[in-house]
């Protein structure tokens, strides 16, 4: 038995859909504009240009249930709905035809951003970590195991304020599909089980304040419902 000179910190983790059981986490990446309308909406053009990554602490996740604290140091803090995937295998340099073989399982999560601290992180060329890595950033849903809901290629994916629709998109816009996005993590670093993938959010993000109930879901995997803390 190892004698650490502290307590060791809390394992990670999210709920499983319809169990007590819960899936361990890892690593937690993220993809930057994968919807071609979310693209544009940054100014971006969306070609078909390698995707791009950034990184979430694996304690970041929390449940998308109850409310969600509102982050200190922004006056913009921002909704994405995102398709998550949960890595159950292993792997490196694995190519897009086998990298769902990967997949344990999917849910439904929102990246939290700090919005006016990432535009200036951009003008500033600066890191995005303080935008997107503060505590509780990754709500996120009770995972599916892929025996329940295959591995979801289309299909709507939706956000809502207050009961008004900010978010709506197909997971077939994804410019990069998940089996890609694998791929193109397992180039640079080995996946390990435990691992998740926020997929990238469709267009219509925007600010969150105090008070404000968040509701949104992705067809076929689930639905989750928060609302925003006081500041």
């Amino acid at each position: 038995m190892t004698d650490f000179v502290i307590d060791p910190p809390a394992q990670p983790s999210v709920a499983v859909a319809g169990s007590t059981a819960r899936f361990p986490i890892r690593r937690v990446f993220c993809v930057g504009r994968n919807y071609a309308a979310h693209a544009r909406e940054m100014g971006k053009d969306p070609d078909r240009e390698p995707p791009f990554f950034f990184t979430k602490p694996a304690d970041a996740v929390v449940p998308a249930e109850g409310t969600v604290p509102y982050p200190p140091l922004t006056e913009n803090l921002h909704h994405e709905i995102e398709l998550v995937v949960a890595i159950g295998k292993g792997g490196a340099n694995v190519s897009a035809a086998q990298a769902l073989d990967l997949v344990w399982g999917y849910g439904v999560g929102v990246d939290l951003t700090r919005r006016d601290l990432q535009d200036v992180a951009k003008k500033m060329s600066r890191p995005w970590d303080w935008s997107k890595s503060f505590d509780a950033s990754g709500p996120c849903g009770p995972l599916q195991p892929v025996s329940a809901v295959g591995h979801p290629s289309k299909g709507a994916i939706w956000l809502n304020v207050n009961g008004e629709t900010r978010q709506k998109g197909d997971l077939d816009e994804l410019i990069w599909p998940v089996a890609d996005v694998i791929a193109y993590i397992s180039e640079a670093m080995t996946l390990q089980p435990g691992d998740l993938i926020f997929t990238g959010t469709p267009a219509g993000v925007g600010a969150l304040n105090p008070g404000d109930t968040v509701s949104s879901g992705v067809e076929g995997v689930g639905e989750i419902t928060f609302t925003i803390g006081k500041r």
